[in-house]
Parts: structure tokens; sequence; C-alpha cells
């Protein structure tokens, strides 16, 4: 599945994994933490991001649509078109609530929050 901008058809998730992601403003909003796939698909549900918090105490992890998600060289890290407040705002979940109901219910709910068309229709 490509970026907005079309980057990378193929990449390894532990490429992605730790890597940070900024705002458009570029401001470093959180660190991708896990990536969620749908085996039955064949298909990323979405990025898991970690964003608050010290050493894993208080961290709170958002469900973000893998589409939305474009990889800048120069920074070293995935530009989300979203504002640190919107992602702040966004549904939070622990872990284990990101992998409840198959991750279905977290993929939902990220898709309709930042409106984003989803991949399984």
């Amino acid at each position: 599945m490509n970026t907005q901008t079309g980057h990378t058809n193929a990449i390894a998730a532990s490429r992605v994994i730790g890597t940070d992601v900024f705002s458009t403003s570029g401001e470093k909003i959180g660190t991708i933490e896990d990536i969620m796939l749908e085996k039955s698909a064949n298909g990323i549900m979405f990025a898991v991001i970690g964003f608050g918090g010290f050493l894993g105490i208080g961290e709170k992890y958002h469900a973000v649509p893998w589409s939305a998600l474009d990889y800048e060289k120069s920074r070293g890290g995935y530009i989300v078109p979203f504002s640190k407040e919107q992602l702040q705002a966004a549904p939070v979940y622990s872990i284990n609530e990101l992998t409840g109901d198959h991750g279905k219910a977290a993929r939902d709910a990220s898709y309709a929050y930042y409106k984003v068309d989803p991949y399984w229709y």
C-alpha cells in the first residue's frame, strides 16, 4: 500500500518500528510502536503510534491509518497530515485494546476519526 505521495511499495516492519512521527508543522508527536496486520486481507490495518509517558509509563497509543503516514527522508521519520492536537483528541488505546475484536474496532474508529477512506471496501 503506497503512502499519499506514492513512496514505498514494500518496507520491512523492523525498519518502521521505532521511527519518529511528525506533524505537518514539523513537531515530533510520537514514535511508531507497532504495526497491526490483517492476516485475512493481507493488509496493514494501522500503525500504532505512541506518545507521552516516560519509559512506557503513561504512554498513550493511537491507531493511525497506514496510508496517512508519509516518510520524509530529511527528517528521518514519518509525517502525518494531522496536528498534535488532533492526535491528542483521537481515540486512545492500551496495547490489548488495539487487538480486541481482531483489531477491527480500533481500525474502524481510526479511519472514521481521521476521515481516511477504508482499504477494506
